[in-house]
């Protein structure tokens, strides 16, 4: 029987109460290693200062950097403050890691200036490098991965690979629930970005990743507040027609242009080129009956107006009538009555796949593999839309939330609760889940 409740344990996660008692006394539980985490540049919230405690109440010696006053009102105590220009973190991490003997390095985003080098030099020197990033399955699901994330994971893009394993990992469904609060993420970015105000005098040297200043942001949030007011009636209106007609209809959700997902994931340089790509395709192939829908992304801060950039291509092509902008709509009712929907990479194409939606990737996102997406060219696509394998998504998505997704968020308590205490074994593990079946 206690070797039956041993394997259990490690099938599941759970902690033996001698394991739970050393966790209390501020030392790893047996067959857990004692580690030094590094923590690198976090999400805006809090969620780094509640994994460090986690980390720590299992035993684990926790550092962090802070590279802008941002970073340093999120601490996760143990605070290492970078001041260095970029071409010079490659020397202040060498010494960071010696000094501080880090095994293993956590950070959100693998495509940030500030977490390139870092990651370069922890390959090196075989250190654990460990990548959160948004859901691939949200909004419950977060994503911990070795090495990198989206286009940079280690998940295998052969369908077969998805067939075998998805018959051994356990079926999931959408995850625990927990809070969700749109302005408790709000209001972290805000406490977030009005402490970089002081970046010019306590961090002189710290360059953001993204494209934009906080205040350009806002501002430009105020704007797109006043869209949605103005358009969510006919929005309403549009999905319901979508729904109760059988008009041909396409749908190509908007990314953000400060996504790495875009900068630096695709061969887009912004949304506009998109457009302008999938609106001529269209124009040129599509059946004369078919209808193009443009929906703007729920998180844009409004800085451009896609709905007169939209209109503006539509009438260059000849097809304004049949090409339609939401800046709202229920996606789930768009979901389930679409001819197709056509991304460049974002994670509304794993939900397209989730109702059945024959869907096309312009770029090479996890799910883009033969059996899920289109195949073809996007001009054929129009045409002959093509099916996913629903038994292979089923697979794929059990075999991903398996291997790299944790059950919690990064923004309301709940979440980052939940979040914390369900990393520390895909964290305190010595290798991957992925790894685990290569």
């Amino acid at each position: 029987m206690a070797g039956l409740d041993s394997t259990l344990v490690q099938l599941v996660g759970l902690e033996t109460p001698s394991q739970l008692k050393a966790s209390r006394a501020g030392r790893p539980p047996a067959g857990r290693p004692r580690k030094t985490f590094l923590l690198l540049q976090g999400v805006s919230s809090p969620f780094f200062m509640t994994l460090a405690k986690a980390l720590r109440s299992a035993g684990q010696v926790v550092h962090s950097i802070s590279y802008n006053v941002g970073d340093r009102l999120y601490s996760a105590g143990s605070q290492h403050t970078c001041r260095c220009p970029l071409d010079e973190l490659e020397g202040y991490y060498a010494e960071r890691f010696a000094q501080l003997q880090v095994t293993d390095i956590v950070l959100f985003g693998d495509c940030r200036p500030v977490h390139r080098p870092a990651i370069a030099l922890a390959r090196r020197l075989g250190l654990g490098v460990h990548v959160f990033e948004e859901g691939y399955f949200r909004p419950y699901w977060i994503t911990l991965e070795r090495d990198g994330v989206n286009s940079n994971s280690g998940l295998p893009r052969d369908p077969q690979w998805y067939r075998e394993v998805g018959k051994h990992v356990p079926r999931y469904d959408n995850g625990k629930a927990f809070k969700l609060s749109f302005m408790a993420r709000a209001s972290h970015d805000v406490m977030y970005h009005v402490g970089g105000a002081l970046n010019p005098v306590c961090y002189p040297k710290y360059r953001t990743h993204a494209p934009f200043s906080a205040a350009t942001e806002y501002a430009g949030f105020i704007r797109q507040g006043a869209r949605l007011l103005r358009s969510r009636q006919r929005d309403n209106a549009l999905v319901a027609q979508v729904a109760e007609e059988r008009q041909p209809t396409f749908l190509l959700p908007l990314q953000l242009d400060s996504d790495a997902q875009i900068r630096d994931h695709s061969r887009f340089a912004n949304m506009r080129e998109v457009i302008a790509h999938v609106i001529a395709s269209f124009a040129a192939h599509a059946p004369s009956d078919a209808r193009l829908l443009v929906k703007n992304h729920p998180l844009t801060p409004g800085l451009l107006n896609y709905r007169q950039i939209t209109a503006q291509l539509a009438r260059e092509h000849d097809v304004a009538e049949r090409v339609e902008f939401m800046e709202s709509g229920y996606m789930p009712t768009l979901l389930s009555h679409i001819q197709g929907l056509i991304t460049v990479n974002s994670t509304a194409g794993a939900s397209a796949l989730f109702h059945g939606r024959p869907t096309i990737a312009l770029a090479e996102p996890i799910y883009a593999m033969p059996g899920l997406t289109q195949q073809s060219s996007l001009d054929e696509f129009w045409v002959d839309p093509q099916a996913p394998d629903m038994t292979l998504f089923k697979r794929f998505r059990n075999t991903v939330i398996h291997t790299t997704q944790v059950n919690g968020g990064f923004y309301t308590r709940s979440g980052m609760d939940l979040a914390a205490a369900n990393c520390l074994d895909v964290l305190l593990a010595p290798t991957s889940r992925i790894e685990q079946y290569l």
